[in-house]
């Protein structure tokens, strides 16, 4: 796709739906405004055997973290050890106490995450109308704190696309649309109700630990969603709050229709509100599922409470 024939985002979604102002002018949060207690509650009906998975990939590991292109992954440094008594340099405590303490040094969207509605905008304007200027410094509106100091907890319904597309993972590039969640949910005889929190698998991810850096990072397109107004207009009317899924932007990186990038962003994020949470790793939770062919869960998040950032490191946890 030329660059000349790629059209500004602003005028692909000039006529997409948004709900600035839905939930009054100072709202930070979004679409999650959907997921009230009768959300919360009726979820806990999705809690059957009580087996717990929890979803972020390793973090500040040795071996190195999948992250995104010109990203670093998280550093960890010690501090104190055992080693520091054993030549004579470990403080000294009454009754003689040792002890070990480190620090992390982390891009926020370099783990598994939640993006703040203020992460990506267009035209000038970030989610709810904020001027982009507040971003400057840090984000003075829609941080990731907002999201953090209110918290997720709903109906998860996992999507298991590579599975549906009969693979162990999609290939670089590959794209699917709302139909294919449609689908893959008639395959796997679950409902995808209103509200409820939408968890895809495309195994992408998985292929990072499979077959290496070098392999994942080289000629790097991720597969994901694909634009269309279709799409959106599904997300605005089952009032979706939350999309989560394996890789590290939740949509295919190159639109391969309009060239855009990321243009998913911009009409699910910054219009709809739309709480992204990305790089999950949904394997153990997506071969459970199999087994036993529950597909839904109770999901429950809550990012770090960053103030003024741009994302935030989580853990989200699926209670079956």
């Amino acid at each position: 796709m030329c660059n000349i024939c790629t059209p500004e985002i602003g005028e692909l979604l000039k006529d997409a739906p948004k709900n600035w102002g839905k939930w009054g002018p100072e709202d930070e949060v979004g679409s999650l405004n959907y997921l009230g207690a009768p959300q919360v509650l009726a979820a806990l009906a999705s809690v059957r055997s009580g087996k717990l998975f929890t979803l972020q990939v390793p973090m500040a590991d040795p071996k190195g973290d999948p992250v995104w292109p010109g990203r670093r992954g998280a550093e960890r440094y010690q501090i104190i050890d055992e080693g520091h008594w054993i030549g004579g340099k470990g403080p000294q405590f009454p009754g003689g106490q040792h002890y070990a303490d480190d620090a992390i040094s982390a891009y926020l969207q370099g783990s598994t995450q939640y993006d703040a509605l203020g992460h990506v905008w267009y035209d000038g304007q970030l989610y709810n109308g904020y001027d982009a200027k507040t971003t400057i410094g840090g984000l003075q509106k829609a941080s990731v704190q907002a999201i953090a100091e209110r918290g997720v907890a709903g109906r998860g319904v996992l999507l298991d696309i590579a599975r549906l597309r009969g693979k162990p993972y999609l290939d670089k590039g590959e794209t699917f649309s709302h139909e294919d969640l449609l689908a893959a949910a008639a395959a796997q005889k679950v409902e995808i109700a209103k509200r409820d929190i939408i968890v895809i698998r495309t195994g992408f991810i998985e292929s990072y630990y499979s077959a290496g850096a070098s392999a994942f990072f080289a000629d790097f397109i991720e597969p994901g969603l694909t634009y269309s107004p279709e799409l959106v207009r599904w997300f605005h009317e089952m009032e979706i709050p939350n999309l989560v899924t394996d890789t590290m932007a939740n949509e295919v990186t190159l639109d391969p229709v309009t060239g855009v990038m990321l243009p998913l962003h911009g009409a699910l994020m910054r219009n709809l509100g739309v709480a992204f949470t990305e790089l999950c790793n949904l394997s153990k939770l997506a071969d459970d599922c199999a087994e036993d062919g529950q597909y839904d869960f109770l999901y429950v998040a809550a990012p770090l409470k960053i103030v003024q950032g741009t994302g935030a490191p989580v853990n989200p946890v699926a209670i079956k």
